[in-house]
């Protein structure tokens, strides 16, 4: 793929950022390295492969009802790869348990076993993905209020078992691509009301994840998601950011945050160098909160933009899995893929671009008018030409001309099912 304007522009914008001590040509190659980790569920309206008529629940609400969602395994992953066709680089797919090739036989969640995702490890292989995974504990009969911290052994032992199938899961998947499977354990567990017995509950989910992490494994990585409060379980949630970065720092386990799980007034930017002093490595889940977890389409705003920067600042991209977590109804399926995954690297390759070696030297000497005066400047500095050059150079459209693509593919293929 050739384009001389954006060509072009690059050459202007790379000698524009090496006039301020940023080495354009390095962004680029380090942006390469940046996997995102797609959700599979965006697809579907978290429906998930189980059920013909699944919907999500237990903590759980999508809205919308905009034509030509997946229906099946097969169009899941048509949709997952034409998706990744406009996102530049290399990336992975995370999979909910709940969207196991379990070709058409009931195959309950504490009876999930590898060979019901092998078909996924396969598909993966052949369309350049790696697979993280995510135990599904919502959309259950047993799900309740409570699963990994309910009273009820036999209630509870059903979800450890789960869970403990999805470790061996991820692990399989990790051989099989010989990089290691994120594993992303969250629950719903929670109250509406007051809760009066909340150290309780959460000494029964100490004991459940102690007996699910008892297994140790060499090809998969533990990460423990928490929640400010889900959907019906306003008043009280069992496995808190509390409660999980205390497990997280006792235990060695990464701990995940997730963008919309947080007072919106909260910095989740903030919180990556504390965690990254006491926790192996991060997960993240990027989304976008609009008057708390509504699960909006990502967009280049300064929540994201921060998170990213941070991330950067604390040279931590080898600590850090990235992956992405909303969904979206109302509208395109794919065109939210596209846009939430690529405002997200647009953020890195901004943070990428920060002229970080001249504000910690302003930094360090006490001059903060000038560090604040250079992180203005940097703002209006041409990242974006730098952008249109790293998806040119990775044969991906550059700019908004994917639009027309995707709406080629809805009037052909998605407004048909």
């Amino acid at each position: 793929m050739k384009d001389v304007l954006v060509e072009k522009a690059y050459e202007v914008a790379k000698e524009r950022y090496a006039s301020i001590g940023v080495n354009a040509d390095k962004a680029l190659e380090d942006l390469q390295k940046i996997s995102l980790s797609l959700h599979c569920w965006q697809t579907d309206d978290v429906a998930g492969l189980e059920n013909a008529s699944g919907t999500a629940g237990g903590g759980c609400l999508v809205t919308g009802n905009y034509p030509g969602k997946a229906r099946n395994i097969e169009e899941i992953r048509a949709d997952l790869v034409k998706a990744a066709s406009y996102i530049p680089g290399s990336h992975r797919i995370s999979l909910h348990e709940s969207y196991g090739d379990f070709g058409g036989k009931k195959v309950d969640r504490n009876e999930c076993e590898p060979i019901h995702f092998k078909s996924w490890m396969e598909w993966a292989k052949q369309n350049g993905f790696k697979l993280d995974f995510n135990s599904t504990s919502f959309s259950h009969p047993l799900s309740g209020n409570l699963t990994l911290s309910n009273p009820d052994k036999k209630i509870r032992e059903f979800w450890i078992e789960h869970t403990k199938r999805c470790r061996w899961i991820s692990e399989e998947m990790g051989k099989f691509q010989n990089d290691p499977c994120v594993m992303n354990l969250w629950i719903h567990d929670g109250s509406k009301d007051t809760t009066v017995n909340r150290l309780y509950y959460r000494q029964i989910l100490e004991q459940s994840l102690d007996d699910i992490f008892a297994t140790k494994y060499d090809n998969m990585k533990d990460a423990i998601e928490a929640k400010l409060f889900g959907i019906g379980f306003e008043s009280y949630t069992v496995g808190s950011y509390d409660f999980y970065l205390g497990y997280g720092a006792k235990k060695g386990k990464m701990v995940t945050l997730d963008t919309g799980h947080f007072h919106l007034t909260e910095s989740v930017a903030d919180k990556i160098s504390s965690l990254l002093l006491f926790t192996p490595e991060i997960m993240l889940h990027v989304s976008r909160p609009i008057r708390w977890d509504s699960d909006h389409v990502v967009v280049l705003n300064d929540d994201v933009q921060e998170l990213a920067k941070e991330i950067i600042r604390c040279d931590a991209l080898g600590r850090v899995n990235i992956g992405l977590d909303y969904f979206d109804a109302t509208i395109n399926r794919i065109g939210a893929y596209v846009v939430g995954s690529r405002a997200t690297q647009k953020a890195f390759m901004q943070a990428l671009l920060e002229p970080i070696t001249q504000l910690r030297e302003y930094e360090s000497k006490g001059q903060f008018f000038e560090r604040l005066a250079l992180l203005e400047e940097a703002k209006s500095m041409p990242w974006g030409a730098v952008w249109d050059y790293f998806c040119l150079k990775n044969n991906v459209i550059v700019g908004e001309k994917y639009i027309a693509d995707i709406q080629k593919y809805e009037k052909e293929v998605t407004s048909k099912r």
